[in-house]
Order: structure tokens, then sequence, then C-alpha cells
């Protein structure tokens, strides 16, 4: 047994753990050795994003005295940062095994650390913890969740004054703040119980009659109420609050796929419960398929994230990936804000520097401004709060199936998607057309773009290593030409440097410094090169426009399209 693995063991055996766990961990020094090395050999690391991992006894585990911790770190920068008192907090939950009794912890600490905890009675989507962070004026959230993770997992997000994700500088210092809690004796855990609050129903209906505002064309979804839509929620918290928001709008003719309604941490029909994979949408293409349904759609476990399923014209199914529906969610919403003369000419959108540029070319043409941001959702939040009260955020939103409407809640919004899905659906029907007819005008007017992932696993320290060479052989020797096409413009986010490789010309890049590389190519291509900040991975975005003339050639367009990639990847060696 490592030195350290020891000593961690050693604090839970002769600390102030309970019998059972240390039971547990007693059992597990006998019969598996390897696991209890994986369990002790660190601690579970409170990141930029909080925390995630496997649940179990053991310094690096999700289980309650890691929760515990980590909301006392927190708790004490809070403390730190706000001289108002009161102090207030939100805190929420998904669906998974562990989260109700993590999260009730979480507002114990909280509580007895003099917060005013507004703890939701149940399971509540994530967009709605974001907004609850605003809405009761609390100067912090948390989200007990491990997004689409495998059922093992749990995790634990950390949400500002704002409704967003921690960004700089408060997400380093609380990470600070959290790895000076080196024991649970630190913990205070007795003596708030009457600052909690439990919040619901009343929330629930504040929250969706400001989804509702989104509307943008009422009588279109009152006289297409009857449109065929399959919902499912995976076993998460879709559940509480898309059906009812659906039933809301107007929607009379919503199927849930019933198997996967009841929330279930398990996730017995969903084993990887991520709408961006195949295997995740099939129950309920399966169900669109027996109806004849004229959309699906399925969130993740905590509700920030949808997957969309739609009908070709030869009555096949095909999975839209979250460029494909941020795209005509854009496409949509500014058709619709400059038909109806709401724009002023201060709107803006913004997405993530990976996202499929075909949402800047919508806006430009709609003559609204674009912004791209790193990579990650709490980025888009930190611009709508910089520009909070100059110009008026419209919607945005990322590849990884994550989109936001308005800027009430400043998280990915899957209830606020499905609902605004739901009405294009419906105003695409009052023409006589299918969702997939809306993304063929789109690629029609604006381009056929298709974008891929490629991600590379390189386990271990010499893996790692070996991704630092990438980077650097990338950022050091781009080549002149990729597929025959010339390298226009290299982008480094690291250096904060974007150099024209035709000229010479070199500008700064007005963003914070992250280890990502862009490439730019004469074509219309680019390639993003980003290793992985939490798991030992490179990633490869790319992005690449042909021409759409009909729905006839769309099979055609897109194999070409795909060639073209594949052929940039080989150009690339990867």
């Amino acid at each position: 047994m490592e030195t350290l693995t020891k000593q961690n063991v050693d604090t839970w055996l002769n600390g102030n753990y309970d019998a059972s766990d240390k039971e547990l961990v007693k059992q597990m020094m006998q019969s598996d050795p390897e696991e209890l090395e994986d369990a002790f050999y660190k601690s579970l690391e409170f990141g930029t994003g909080g925390l995630r991992g496997i649940m179990g006894v053991g310094t690096n585990r999700m289980n309650k005295y890691n929760v515990a911790m980590a909301t006392q770190g927190l708790a004490n920068y809070i403390v730190k940062s706000f001289a108002q008192r009161p102090l207030k907090a939100a805190v929420s939950h998904d669906s998974r095994n562990n989260s109700r009794q993590f999260a009730e912890i979480t507002a114990k600490v909280l509580a007895a650390n003099g917060f005013k905890v507004y703890l939701f009675e149940d399971l509540r989507p994530t967009p709605e913890l974001s907004f609850a962070v605003r809405h009761f004026e609390c100067q912090v959230g948390v989200m007990i969740t491990a997004s689409h993770n495998p059922k093992e997992y749990n995790g634990y997000k950390a949400y500002w004054n704002d409704g967003c994700q921690l960004v700089a500088p408060h997400d380093k210092n609380v990470i600070a703040e959290v790895q000076r809690i080196d024991s649970i004796d630190s913990i205070k855990m007795q003596g708030g119980e009457d600052n909690i609050t439990i919040i619901g129903e009343e929330t629930d209906n504040i929250y969706m009659n400001r989804v509702a505002q989104n509307c943008l064309l009422p009588q279109a979804i009152k006289r297409q109420h009857d449109l065929k839509i399959v919902y499912s929620p995976l076993h998460g918290t879709g559940i509480t609050l898309v059906p009812k928001m659906l039933a809301k709008l107007g929607f009379t003719n919503v199927h849930l796929v019933e198997s996967q309604a009841v929330p279930d941490g398990n996730f017995p029909t969903a084993p990887s419960p991520n709408p961006e994979e195949k295997s995740a949408m099939e129950l309920a293409v399966n169900l669109a398929k027996e109806i004849d349904a004229d959309i699906v759609m399925a969130t993740d476990p905590d509700a920030d994230r949808v997957g969309v399923a739609v009908k070709r014209p030869q009555g096949q199914w095909m999975l839209l990936n979250g460029n494909q529906t941020a795209s005509i969610l854009i496409y949509y919403l500014l058709k619709q804000w400059n038909e109806t003369g709401k724009n002023t000419g201060k709107e803006y959108i913004v997405k993530t520097i990976v996202t499929s540029d075909i949402l800047s070319d919508i806006a430009a043409k709609n003559k609204v401004k674009s912004y791209d941001v790193l990579t990650g959702f709490k980025y888009i939040g930190d611009k709508i709060r910089e520009l909070e009260g100059k110009e008026h955020f419209i919607g945005g939103g990322e590849e990884s199936y994550g989109y936001l409407i308005g800027d009430f809640v400043r998280d990915k919004d899957a209830v606020g998607a499905c609902a605004m899905i739901a009405e294009i659906a419906a105003w695409g029907k009052e023409q006589g057309k299918t969702f997939f007819d809306i993304l063929v005008d789109l690629y029609r007017e604006y381009g056929f773009y298709k974008e891929d992932l490629l991600s590379i696993t390189k386990k271990g320290k010499s893996g790692s290593e070996e991704i630092q060479r990438m980077m650097q052989q990338f950022r050091q020797c781009p080549p002149a030409e990729i597929n025959g096409a010339a390298v226009v413009e290299v982008r480094d986010y690291l250096s904060s440097q974007a150099k024209n490789m035709l000229t010479g010309l070199v500008t700064p890049v007005l963003l914070p410094k992250s280890d990502v590389i862009q490439y730019f190519i004469s074509d219309g291509s680019k390639i993003t090169m980003r290793p992985s900040g939490t798991e030992p991975k490179i990633k490869f975005y790319f992005s690449v426009k042909g021409q759409l003339r009909n729905a006839n050639e769309y099979d055609t367009a897109e194999r070409e399209l795909a060639q073209k990639i594949e052929n940039i990847r080989r150009s690339l060696h990867l």
C-alpha cells in the first residue's frame, strides 16, 4: 500500500466517520486491495466545475464526507466575498443514487454556516436551480448531479450569484478554500435547521411562467396543438417540468416514453443516459415510429441538455447533432425577432469556439451580433453578465447539446429548449414543413455545415506527455496546407495570438488563455485542437462546409462532407 493511501485509510479508520463506513473500508482491505488503492490514493479534486466521481467510501470517491467538506470550503469563500447578510443559497439535485442525501447535507452545512437555504423538495432540473439562485437573490447555488455520466457517478456543481457556474477568479479561489478543509472535524453541520426553507411547486410555476414568455408564435401552437411529440426524460429530472411546460404552452398530444419516465438513478433502460448517444434515444425513436410522431426530444438526467430526432421525407428517423439543433434554434429565433420587429440593434447571440460557425452566419445576415467564447457553457453565462444592461441576449448554444433562450437562466436549459423546439415544429407544420425540411431550408440558405469530433485517449503520465508534445507540434509547426487547401490563420488561445499565415500579421485573441489551437483553412474548413481538462484525452473538432440545393441531395452532400473530414484527418495523420 502506497504511503499516501495508507495515511488516508488510517484517517478514515481513526476519524469521526460512521462505523458502517469504517467496516466497508476494512472489508476492502481484506478482499479488494486494488479498489482500496483507487479509493484512497488521493483526494477527490474540487475542480473549476465542482466535484464529480464514482460513489463509495474513500477520499477519492463521491460520498457525504467529501460533499460536506466541499460545501464548508465553498461557504467559507462566500462568507469572505459578500458583506451583506443574511447570506442565501439555493440547493437542488437530480435523480441519481444518493443525490437527495448529498443535497440535504449541502443544505445543512450551508445553514449551519449562517446561510438562509432554499432547498427543493425533490429532484429538479439544473436550469431551475440556476433560475432559483437569481430569483431568491442568493449568493451561491449547488446542484447535485453528474450530468450524463454512468450510474456509478455523482457530482456537485457550484453556482455564483448570477446563476452561472463559477468562472475566474472565483473558480480557483473556491478550489483553494476547499483544499484548506483537511478534516471532517472542520465542518459545521449542526444548529442551522431553522435556516432551511423547502421550495417546490410555487417556484416551478414562476420559472415556467418565465419560460412561457419566450414563446414567439402562440397562435401557431394553438392551431397545431395536436402536434405529435415524443418525450423521454431518460429517468431524470426532466419529468418534473418538461411535460408540464409543453402542456402550459398548449400542446395536447405529448407521448412519454413510459419506461424512462420514472426517475431512477440506476438508469435501467439507458446505461449511458446521454442524449448524444443513439442508444439513449432508441426507445423514444421506436415510439415515434409506432405512432408516426412529428418530433422526438430526450433530456439528460439533470435536464440541461436535449437530444432531438426528426423524420426524413421517406419516413426514416434521423438524430440531429448539437450543432444542427443549435442552428435551427438560432435561425428561428432571429427570423421571428426580425419579422415581429423586436430587434433594436442591440441584440446578440453567443456560441463557443467549437460550435458551428453557421450560427455566426445566421446572426450576421439578421444584423445581430455574435460572440465566441471558450468551450464550456459557463463562458456563455459570463458573457451575458458582462453585457448585462448594455446589450440584449436572444439565445446561445454549444455543440454538446446545450442551449439557452433568454437570460433569466445562466446555464444550459433543456426545459426552455424543449419548449422552443416544440414551437418551431408547430411553426413548420403550419407551413407544411417537417423539422427536417427546416434544416434543409437552413442549409440551402447558409451552406451545408458538417462537424465531427475525434477524441483520442492517451493514458498515464506518458500519455499526458504525448498530448503535450502533440499540442506543441501543432502550435509551433502548423502545416502550410491541409487537404490541398491553404491554412490562412492559426489562432492560439494560450499565447492569445492569431497569425495570418499569408501576410504574417499577428493580432490579439481577446479571450481568456486556454490550451486551444485553431486552424482556419481557405476552403472554409476549421480544425480545433484541445486537450481535455478532466480526462487524459485530446479532442479534435472538425468543421467543413459545402452546398445543398434540395432535400434529395442531402445524403450525397453529407457523404461528400464526411469524406472531406476524413481527408483532413489523414492530412493531419490522425
